[in-house]
């Protein structure tokens, strides 16, 4: 049997050697290159040319979606599960656009990996059992968009926007309250606004607006 070539791309060392354990006692898969940023790892996926990448979103250099599209637009053929916390649907979708195969979250099981390994080689996206219902929906259901226009986004005030980018990072209004040194009230009053003017009546709705109208860069 022919065995699957993985590079590893994580920066912490008892994480990237604990999957290297792991992997290499599985006989169809080898592992034959790891990186601990994300800069290498564009270099080794150019020189190795591996079957599958492993990519933590959030180590040192370059930005994580647009290390999956550099690999991506030099080999087509390389798949790519990133391997991340986060849980939004704002990452979900940054990351698959890119060109991600799958999402895997780091608390998910050993047994939850090699299940995304073996579905992105039959050419499947595999998305983390972690992540909630709702985000796996605002995929199913991105083919009928909001109905609005960036021009509802120049509608804003400059805070409403601050509240707008906090909110699809998934912090609550008490959070928020607290990082921009206001009243609970004020921040409601601002959301109620915001969510008004743009037409929207959900975070999973107003997260699809800014990442389809490109309103908010996420660094993942």
């Amino acid at each position: 049997m022919l065995k699957q070539t993985i590079l590893i791309a994580e920066d912490h060392t008892i994480f990237r050697e604990g999957l290297r354990a792991l992997l290499s006692a599985t006989p169809e898969l080898e592992i034959i290159g790891e990186a601990d940023d994300n800069q290498q790892a564009v270099r080794q996926a150019r020189l190795l040319g591996p079957h599958l990448i492993l990519m933590a979103l959030n180590i040192p250099n370059i930005n994580g979606t647009e290390a999956i599209r550099d690999i991506k637009y030099h080999n087509q053929e390389i798949n790519i599960i990133a391997l991340t916390a986060h849980k939004s649907e704002a990452y979900v979708r940054a990351t698959l656009d890119a060109g991600a195969a799958g999402y895997v979250l780091k608390n998910d099981s050993y047994h939850d990996l090699l299940t995304a390994i073996e579905s992105v080689q039959k050419g499947k996206t595999y998305l983390s059992p972690g992540i909630c219902d709702k985000v796996i929906k605002g995929f199913i259901n991105q083919s009928t968009p909001p109905a609005t226009s960036s021009h509802s986004w120049n509608q804003l005030t400059a805070r409403e926007r601050e509240v707008t980018k906090l909110i699809i990072e998934g912090k609550r209004n008490r959070e928020i309250a607290e990082y921009l040194s206001v009243t609970l009230k004020t921040v409601e009053r601002h959301r109620s606004n915001l969510m008004r003017k743009l037409n929207l009546h959900s975070v999973c709705a107003l997260t699809k607006y800014a990442i389809e109208n490109n309103l908010v860069r996420l660094e993942v």
